[in-house]
Parts: structure tokens; sequence; C-alpha cells
């Protein structure tokens, strides 16, 4: 920053001189007091699924504490150091509210004593907090250039609460759980049956599966098993059960992809759609007011522009299903313009033009855009990039697989994003958990299962005032 502070020393300091400046109330100012201070008082920290609830109040502290900000930045200004302060609050200041901060000076006491009135004020102008600072004025002229500081991203952004609290509204699902022989994947899926979420049908080696219940201490009584005599056997009876709709999902236990995968794309299987299949992880990064929905860093990888059409379509249609109303999908690549020498570049340029055509519907989609003007508003400004998309996506579609596996860990593991996914453009939606994920992200991906199936059934997303237009299966 190029705006330099400045201070009046004690000499320079006349009483009556007055500064002000002005702070908004943020749900981000009080979780952060919250740490600083070690105050959870529930009546003052937002909680994570209503960082904007009307009866949360600023902490008194709070309120007094951002006086400071006038005494040290503009007057007495840099090299203030308090003595005392005196408050008396006359009202509470809620998450929104525009606060006006003054101070003027009252009194000059031997070098470098200076008493200032304190007053902050709402929009009305009516006093929240008034009080008497009494400070060490500096003594020596200070110009220094405005510090920007460190940026700070909390975790307290859930995208995942409102998901999951639409899903539970819904009957448990019959979920087909393929292999839930191991502790993870057999607790996944018991966690998500006690959300309500599923009703699991566990399919696989009985003896081994009773074994990972009992290593959790866990009861299996009134849960539906169904043996099989390898991982291949329980993906193909898992599939069967799905096409004779006995169950509404599949869910991947403890075995590999490709293993529950082919059976469910066998043309006889009875589970196979009209697009392909294709995986998309919804991400709740911190940093970010949305969930992020990737597709495809799993499934698919190296898609021609073919199997991207349908790539784009399917996780269109899963964000619709989360609420999304018109997701916007930025077509990554590694630069913003179209490039012959980089293939992925015109795929990402053809898929906006269809869409444009209707060949993608549902949804606004624009390419090639880089990562940085796809989600950062800044940087498409900075670009000159004229876009509904551009630095507001929804859906980042990625080149391939590799590249959107990289993506999706760089933010779980570097930005402590939450991810959860599914697998769709099946008749049902298979829920594709890793060894690495999380119980959290076991429910999550649970949740989205279940509002792609409301969706998909429906015709309307479970968010939606009025019914969605779904695309043929």
């Amino acid at each position: 920053m190029s705006d330099l502070i400045r201070n009046t020393t004690w000499d320079d300091l006349r009483v009556g001189a007055w500064a002000a400046l002005d702070r908004v109330c943020t749900p981000q100012d009080l979780l952060l007091f919250a740490h600083v201070s070690g105050n959870l008082n529930p009546l003052v920290v937002p909680s994570d699924g209503e960082p904007k609830d009307p009866t949360v109040v600023a902490p008194s502290m709070w309120v007094g504490s951002i006086i400071s900000s006038v005494l040290g930045n503009v007057l007495p200004g840099p090299g203030t150091l308090y003595r005392m302060q005196t408050l008396r609050f006359s009202r509470r200041v809620a998450i929104g509210e525009r606060l006006m901060v003054m101070v003027t000076c009252v009194a000059k006491g031997d070098c470098p004593k200076a008493v200032f009135e304190t007053l902050v004020v709402d929009a009305e102008g009516a006093t929240v907090c008034e009080g008497l600072a009494e400070v060490d004025a500096p003594t020596v002229p200070v110009a220094m250039p405005a510090r920007e500081l460190p940026h700070f991203h909390l975790d307290h952004k859930d995208h995942f609460a409102r998901l999951l609290a639409a899903a539970k509204a819904r009957p448990a699902m019959p979920t087909a759980v393929v292999c839930p022989d191991d502790r993870n994947a057999l607790g996944g899926a018991l966690l998500a049956r006690d959300e309500g979420l599923i009703e699991p049908v566990l399919i696989g080696d009985l003896e081994a599966i009773r074994r990972a219940a009992a290593e959790r201490g866990t009861d299996l009584a009134g849960i539906r098993l169904v043996a099989a005599e390898d991982h291949r056997d329980a993906a193909r009876r898992a599939v069967a059960m799905a096409a004779a709709g006995e169950v509404a999902a599949i869910m991947k236990g403890n075995l590999h992809s490709d293993e529950l995968l082919a059976e469910v794309v066998r043309k006889d299987a009875g589970l196979r759609g009209t697009r392909r299949l294709s995986h998309v992880f919804v991400m709740s990064v911190p940093s970010l007011d949305h969930p992020l929905f990737i597709s495809d860093a799993a499934l698919n990888i190296a898609p021609d522009l073919v199997t991207k059409v349908d790539i784009v379509q399917n996780a269109i249609d899963l964000a619709i299903a989360c609420g999304v109303e018109r997701p916007r999908v930025g077509v990554l690549a590694a630069v913003e313009t179209v490039n012959v020498n980089m293939p992925s570049t015109l795929d990402a340029a053809a898929l906006s033009k269809m869409a444009e055509r209707g060949q993608i519907r549902g949804g606004l989609v624009d390419g090639p855009l880089a990562m940085d003007n796809a989600v950062d508003l800044e940087a498409a400004r900075t670009k000159g990039i004229a876009s509904l998309v551009a630095g507001r996506a929804d859906v980042l579609v990625v080149p391939n697989l590799e590249a959107g596996n990289m993506l999706a860990k760089e933010l779980t593991f570097v930005a402590r994003a939450d991810a959860a996914g599914l697998v769709v453009g099946a008749r049902v939606p298979i829920i594709l958990t890793s060894r690495a994920d999380n119980d959290r992200a076991r429910v999550a991906s649970c949740a989205l299962a279940q509002l792609h199936d409301a969706w998909r059934r429906s015709g309307t997303s479970l968010f939606a005032a009025a019914p969605l237009l779904a695309a043929a299966e």
C-alpha cells in the first residue's frame, strides 16, 4: 500500500483535536476475537451453520478494542501506547452494524501523557460505548506505509451443513455398501445410517464385516447382510440390486474403484445411462463463500471432447441438485486464451459454444479460463476478461484426471478444504469414497447421493421453489 500513516507528536497535539474511523461488525471479527480472547460464550460467537445469526451480539470488549485503531493509526497515531481506558456500554452491537469510532483530545499532562474522550456510535448516531483513554503520545515524528496484515481464512464456512440438512429431510436411502470389511469403510456407512441418510445393505465377506464391526464395538443387529465370494461378486450383487430397484444407491467400501465401476458399466447390468459416468468432487473451501464443484478428478483419465460434454452436464446436474440455480462452469486450462498448440483450450472454447447453442443445458459455461481468473474476480478484471463466469465459477471442469486430482488434493491438504464426492451418469448415484476420507466426507458424500437422487426422480431440487428441468438419463 502506498498511503503513509503520520503521527501527531505530544508537542504538536492540541486539546480539541479529534479523529474518527468507521467499522462494520462481521462474523469473522467475532470468531477471531473468540480465538484471541478465549471467550466462547454462545451469545457472542457465531455458530458454524449460522455465521449471521441475528441473536449473536458482539462482545463488549471487542467494541472497546476498536477504539485502539483510531488512537494507534490516526490520532496520535504510530508510537502511541495505552496507559488506561475506561468504558461504559449503552447498547449491544449486532453482526453487520456499521460503527463510527471517535477520539477527542481533552487534556495533556506531563510529556508524553494525553487524555482522550472516546466514543463509539451506531449508524443513527446513538451511543454504543463511551469513556476516557489515557495514553503516552509519541514524541518522535513517524511517517510509515500503511501496513497490510496477512489474510486469515477461517474454517467456519461449512458449506456441507446446508446440504446435510436438506438430505436428512428425506427418508433414509436404501444403499448397497460393497465390501465394508475394514474400520473406515464400515464406519462411514454406519455413521451415515446414524445420521438418517442411508439404510445400508452390507455386501461382502460376512466374517470380515463382522470382524470390522467387532473392532469398532458396533452391533450389526437390524442391518441386512448379503454374502459374496469376493470383491467382484460383491460388486455384481450390488449392481443387480440397484438394477432391480432394491437399493437406490451404491457405496464403495474396501475395494478398488475400478472393481466396482467395471460391474456398473457392463452393458447387461442395467445401470448405464445415456452419458459417460463421471466423478464430481464437492469442496467446502474456507476462502470461498459457496461450495466448489470439480470434475473429473477420479474417473476419466484423458477425456475427449465428447466425454467432456457429459462431464460438464453431469456436474451441472449435481450442482443444481445441491441448490445452485444456474451453475457457472469454468472450463480450466493453463491460459485463458485459445491456443492451437494446447488442445485443452480448444475443447474449452468448444464446450462454451456448445452451451450457448443449447447442447449443454442448465448452466453458464465459459472457457478456457485459468484457475486464478476462474475463481477470483480481481484476477479476471486484471486480465480484462468480460464473462458471467470468470471470477465466479461454481463448477471447475479440469482438462484431465491428473490436473483434477492434484487440484482437489491441494485444496484438501493445503487449503484445508473438506471434500465429498459422487459418481453420476448412471441410473443410481455411486458414492465413491476414498480410504483417506474422514467421517465427515463420507457422510457428506451420502448427502450428495440423496440430493442427486431427489433431483433425478422428480426434476426438482430440494432447495428450489419451482421444478427444474432434469436431463433425461
